[in-house]
């Protein structure tokens, strides 16, 4: 299974951070379960993302819709958008590692998402409303970092605006078969250790790890 990480963590370099340790963890196990395969790594904040604004993204593709040519770096940032596009749709294995930012993804996440769900590529829209385009065995795992707890059926369970998100562009618009998530949650709770967190992170990981590769 060809296998992408998108890491949607800002600071990226810090490897002190939760969301980097879990995508070590992953990496550990990849490099274990499949010594002769490798994982190709998207940083998406060392990478031009183009935006879903009108001198970006929206102007380009109006002017494609009416035959109009395209300025040289408005034809730049629609090769980067097509590169990013085929390498998405190439990889059947998708893992997102972020830290959960103001109850979501982080913005570069949400740039990144308005280059891959396009339509006749990714989903594809039907008298009966769209239908995703990505159901030949592709599976999304989203490895998370929160300073709060989720999972408690609280006041923040419904805020996790992340996974919600996440889970509805890529099962419910994309059509990928599985969406998962593994959290170190809980790093910033009074009560909590954040170590202790991290190995329940950790041990959250090997489960799901071995659910994502089965076929």
């Amino acid at each position: 299974m060809t296998t992408l990480i998108i890491n949607a963590q800002p600071d990226f370099r810090n490897e002190a951070h939760y969301s980097m340790k879990l995508q070590n963890r992953f990496l550990e196990k990849f490099q274990t379960m499949f010594p002769n395969e490798k994982v190709d790594l998207l940083n998406l904040y060392e990478e031009t993302i183009p935006q879903l604004k009108t001198d970006e993204l929206l102007g380009i593709w109006e002017k494609q819709a009416n035959n109009i040519e395209l300025t040289a770096k408005e034809a730049e940032l629609y090769q980067v958008n097509q590169r990013l596009l085929e390498q998405f749709k190439s990889h059947h294995r998708i893992v997102i590692v972020s830290p959960l930012h103001n109850f979501n993804v982080t913005s570069k996440m949400k740039d990144y998402i308005d280059n891959i769900l396009v339509a006749h590529e990714t989903f594809k829209y039907t008298p009966e409303g769209s239908v995703g385009l990505m159901t030949d065995n592709y599976k999304v795992m989203l490895l998370q970092a929160s300073g709060s707890i989720y999972t408690n059926n609280d006041r923040y369970t419904p805020l996790e605006f992340s996974r919600m998100y996440l889970q509805g562009i890529f099962e419910e618009l994309m059509g990928f078969d599985k969406f998962s998530i593994v959290r170190a949650q809980g790093l910033q709770t009074q009560g909590v250790d954040p170590e202790k967190a991290l190995q329940q992170a950790y041990n959250d990981l090997d489960i799901e790890f071995d659910k994502f590769y089965k076929a």
